[in-house]
């Protein structure tokens, strides 16, 4: 269990101490997912704290979605999520590197193809000159958490075929491509997970998916990516920083 002789969190109060040392337990895996957490009475015996603060402790550890409560059974630590802090347009490895994570990919297929009505409308091509489509599943740690579905115009699309895809595309666009990348254009809903994308991310078909769409555009303004992005939902997450002006 977690201690709270740590000198970088001495100002802290004694409620977000004991927080984020249960915090580094069950991201470290001290406390593997579903595994029942102690007792108010054991971690108050163990931090030698009152009530009081083991419960402010939980209830921020609870709103992190790091534990969770069943009622007469106990308290259990959860699946963390690995979360994405979208404040920039990043890959998915550049965002979850630093994080600490192993991030890695390995290509479905890529193929030169017709587009469907949507991907032509975002990507401002017509059917005829077809665009080239990258399927990806993206991996966390070796664990599976998002298929990735990427259409190019074919001017871009055709010099992928002879690329390593197991990185991120955007570095692949700027530095090899010499595409000078700009912003992006993001949505995101839920979905249940159909046949073919629980096989790939190893969950359950009818599972939680957040399905994201993202048009990329270089610095001109032209679009270069349109990607559908589906994420297991109980493995990850997106969080925004975002501010009024």
């Amino acid at each position: 269990m977690g201690s709270l002789v740590n000198e970088n969190m001495s100002h802290l109060p004694l409620y977000m101490q004991i927080k984020e040392a249960l915090k580094k337990d069950i991201l470290g895996g001290h406390y593997a997912p579903y595994q029942k957490m102690p007792s108010e009475s054991e971690l108050m015996s163990s931090f030698g704290v009152s009530r009081i603060t083991v419960r402010q402790a939980l209830r921020y550890l609870h709103v992190e979605g790091l534990i969770f409560t069943s009622q007469g059974k106990g308290t259990f630590a959860s699946k963390p999520k690995a979360t994405q802090d979208v404040k920039y347009l990043q890959g998915f490895a550049e965002a979850m590197g630093p994080k600490g994570y192993e991030a890695s990919a390995r290509l479905i297929s890529i193929r030169e193809m017709t587009p469907s009505r949507e991907v032509r409308s975002k990507l401002d091509v017509l059917a005829k000159d077809g665009v080239v489509e990258v399927v990806r599943v993206r991996y966390l740690n070796r664990e599976p958490v998002s298929v990735d579905t990427s259409y190019f115009p074919v001017e871009i699309g055709r010099k992928l075929f002879s690329k390593d895809m197991i990185g991120d595309i955007f570095p692949l666009l700027e530095n090899e491509l010499r595409i000078e990348l700009g912003h992006a254009e993001v949505s995101l809903e839920a979905r249940p997970a159909d046949a073919g994308l629980a096989k790939l991310l190893d969950c359950e078909s009818g599972s939680p998916i957040m399905w994201v769409q993202r048009l990329t555009y270089d610095r001109l303004g032209k679009p270069v990516d349109f990607e559908y992005l589906a994420f297991r939902g109980d493995t990850y997450k997106y969080q925004f920083q975002i501010e009024r002006s």
